[in-house]
């Protein structure tokens, strides 16, 4: 049962995202938006006006609203550490939209940083929330599949050259952390790694064949053997015309769990069961918004919300979410050094 009493929420960055974080907010049952930050005074004016809430430019300002109780951090990956050092040293709870952060190093302060200061900390993979991705949660944690012995996932996705050029930090090592696997495809090696387990080991391959001007992939792929035994693969890219629904597949000695866009296949002997849900970000156009569905970053907000008045982890933690990172960081190492990496090295 979600708590009802409604926690204050503040927005860092007026980029893109922002605009799913106030809408997700503004929907939750124990959530109000009090206010937003952006060091560009037309960005906060147009969210904050936009949402009907204070805009600030001023750091202090923002950070000492009377009703501020958690700060939703949705600036340029690379920039999360200095923002939360601030957030938990004023004593405010932290969400931040995915990845923690461009490196385990920085993303393992944050967790500290957090620690110390006695904040609760979450990070957005609102994609856990899916129904599709509930039901084949349950399903392998029942046993349903049987041993699990491959798992993969498929990121074929499209983003133009005015989609880089759109910010200076996109594509670059300091502030996305790289290319196509730590911006669009974490989310899907986040479930992977939700579903299949712990990774042992990664080879990877990287490159860039279709964009400008960037120095991040715009391709990669990657092997991978888990802690259990189990094998498997992931292929990501922004270069793929058409953009391609991603595609998670998860097979067990009794069948298979596939994830194809926000709709589950599952077949365990002679039965097929199929269930499609509204679409929220399981294709990639053009466009890193286009059809977005707000209703899993809602409930990862109201569960989040509901932990932190409980005085509970929220779902996903910092600590948490470093293993789909540390999969980015090891294809992004094998890559270099061309040899298979370890992740016991990494986390």
């Amino acid at each position: 049962m979600t708590t009802m009493r409604k926690m204050g929420l503040g927005i860092v960055g007026c980029g893109t995202i922002s605009d799913i974080h106030a809408q997700a907010i503004l929907a939750c049952g124990n959530a109000l938006l009090v206010c937003v930050f952006s060091r560009d005074r037309k960005k906060a004016q147009l969210v904050g006006e936009k949402y009907g809430v204070p805009f600030f430019t001023e750091w202090e300002e923002f950070i000492c609203h009377n009703k501020l109780e958690v700060v939703s951090i949705c600036t340029p990956n690379g920039t999360h550490l200095e923002y939360v050092q601030k957030v938990a040293e004023a004593g405010k709870h932290v969400v931040i939209e995915k990845p923690i952060e461009v490196t385990i190093e920085r993303g393992k302060k944050i967790v500290d940083l957090c620690r110390k200061n006695g904040v609760r900390l979450a990070v957005i993979f609102q994609n856990r929330f899916l129904p599709a991705v509930q039901r084949i949660r349950e399903i392998i944690e029942k046993g349903e599949l049987g041993r699990i012995f491959h798992g993969s996932a498929y990121i074929k996705w499209y983003r133009d050259q005015a989609y880089y050029d759109s910010g200076l930090w996109r594509g670059t090592v300091q502030l996305d952390g790289g290319g196509c696997l730590i911006n669009q495809s974490i989310h899907s090696i986040d479930l992977l790694q939700w579903f299949m387990g712990e990774v042992e080991s990664v080879y990877g391959l990287t490159g860039i064949f279709a964009h400008k001007n960037i120095e991040g992939e715009d391709n990669a792929a990657a092997v991978l053997r888990f802690s259990s035994g189990a094998i498997g693969v992931i292929e990501g890219s922004t270069s793929i015309q058409p953009a391609m629904d991603r595609k998670i597949e998860i097979h067990g000695e009794k069948g298979t769990a596939t994830l194809s866009g926000d709709s589950v296949e599952i077949s365990i002997g002679q039965t097929i069961t199929k269930n499609k849900n509204a679409k929220s970000n399981g294709s990639g156009a053009a466009s890193p918004l286009a059809g977005f569905c707000i209703e899993p970053h809602r409930r990862q907000f109201e569960a989040i919300i509901d932990a932190i008045n409980k005085n509970e982890d929220p779902p996903v933690t910092g600590k948490e979410s470093l293993k789909s990172l540390a999969i980015v960081q090891a294809v992004y190492l094998s890559a270099k050094t061309g040899l298979p990496v370890k992740m016991e090295k990494l986390l």
